[in-house]
């Protein structure tokens, strides 16, 4: 009986083969735009994650809770609450033991950087000598500067990978050239390799190192503001630990309460889960919208049913007099519908992973990214599962009126 109702359905479809392609149309569209948004937030968080969870584990950072000038952080025109002094408090094992190695910035000036030939605009952070080693970076060729060219105020620099490529087109020639930043002469001691992160941003195609001291006098005001503080844990066991005593260390000399600091510490694993419930939140939000359309998809379904029972009122007349029960006519187009809503799911899961797909190859290939589109396959599973439920769920009522239709009424119908 199956198989049978499975046949007719499959006539009844391909007699209005235009009618059917455009309900399946609301359904294929639906599918595969919750699976392409999805998928799409969904590689977001995990490169982001990913990227993120290279800087280690045993990674804290201060930023400052307070300037001067109103407020408004800074390198070239604020005074940050961080300093020299708060470096050298939690460089000290005595009351800071958990904390392994601690690394500073001194960032915000954004210039122009000049070779012979290219011109490229990056921003310029000035770090201590131990700063790649305390955020996991590796130099892809050259060397990091020392303490001695720190304490002169050398005009050192090393650039990252992606700032190489533009002033030397090969990055294997750029250790020992000499580039112009901000008018002022600067010699590449080192190439960072392309690792996806800089501090704590996510791209490290605009950013180059000079010595803490040479971006204060260069290029902000002096003194010994810092801009951000970076401390190793001794493992991952003691982060805690060593949160807790460079919050107690400073709050002292700082002078404020641990309930209202000027400053700030958080780990790298923190940030990793605030990101993932925004994109998660996220998807769920652009999920819900995309699902819209399965919901369109629905009601093209029952109009379709809708119709065709219309259409075929003698038809169901004359089943029910050869002895076709409501039961029989009722599965007959419960059948149609979920055979309806079953191809639109299989289309969609189609036409969602070669979006995904096309997605993926376009921000790698205009937009310089390497940003992948993650489609699981118990989210296609889903997804056909939620397709074939709409169609059945929309030809519940479409089947239950043409079960109800009386013979003798269905067959004097014109």
């Amino acid at each position: 009986m199956i198989l049978q109702a499975m046949r007719t359905a499959l006539e009844a479809l391909n007699a209005h083969r235009m009618r059917t392609t455009l309900t399946l149309l609301g359904i294929l569209i639906g599918i595969a735009a919750v699976m392409m948004t999805v998928g799409l937030t969904q590689g977001a968080s995990s490169s982001m994650s990913e990227q993120m969870g290279s800087l280690g584990t045993k990674l804290l950072y201060v930023t400052p809770g307070s300037t001067s000038s109103g407020g408004i952080r800074g390198m070239s025109a604020t005074t940050s609450s961080l300093n020299d002094d708060d470096v050298a408090l939690l460089s000290d094992k005595n009351i800071a033991p958990d904390i392994d190695s601690v690394a500073a910035t001194y960032s915000g000036s954004y210039g122009a950087l000049r070779s012979s030939t290219t011109t490229w605009y990056a921003s310029i952070s000035g770090v201590t000598a131990n700063y790649l080693d305390v955020l996991g970076t590796e130099l892809e060729s050259g060397r990091m500067f020392t303490q001695g060219e720190i304490d002169a105020s050398a005009s050192v620099v090393v650039l990252d990978s992606s700032t190489a490529e533009q002033l030397f087109s090969d990055t294997s020639q750029a250790v020992g050239q000499t580039i112009s930043i901000g008018g002022q002469s600067f010699t590449v001691i080192g190439v960072q390799k392309d690792s996806g992160t800089s501090g704590m941003t996510m791209s490290s195609s605009s950013s180059v190192l000079v010595p803490l001291s040479t971006a204060r006098e260069r290029f902000g005001t002096g003194g010994t503001s810092l801009s951000m503080i970076y401390m190793l844990a001794t493992s991952t066991d003691t982060l805690s630990a060593a949160k807790q005593e460079a919050e107690n260390a400073m709050s002292a000399t700082h002078r404020t309460s641990v309930e209202e600091p000027d400053f700030s510490i958080a780990s790298m694993s923190s940030i990793v889960d605030m990101y993932n419930t925004v994109m998660m939140m996220f998807s769920l939000l652009l999920g819900g919208i995309a699902s819209i359309s399965l919901l369109v998809g629905a009601i093209g379904v029952m109009n379709i049913m809708l119709v065709s029972v219309s259409e075929r009122v003698r038809e169901i007349g004359l089943r029910k007099a050869l002895g076709a029960t409501p039961g029989n006519i009722r599965i007959q187009f419960l059948i149609e519908a979920a055979m309806v809503g079953l191809a639109g799911g299989i289309l969609g899961v189609l036409v969602g992973l070669g979006g995904s797909a096309l997605i993926q190859w376009a921000i790698s290939t205009f937009g310089g990214y390497d940003l992948p589109v993650i489609v699981s396959w118990d989210a296609t599973a889903i997804a056909l599962a939620v397709s074939m439920t709409i169609g059945i769920i929309a030809g519940v009522y479409p089947a239950s009126r043409a079960a109800k239709l009386a013979p003798i009424d269905a067959l004097r119908s014109e």
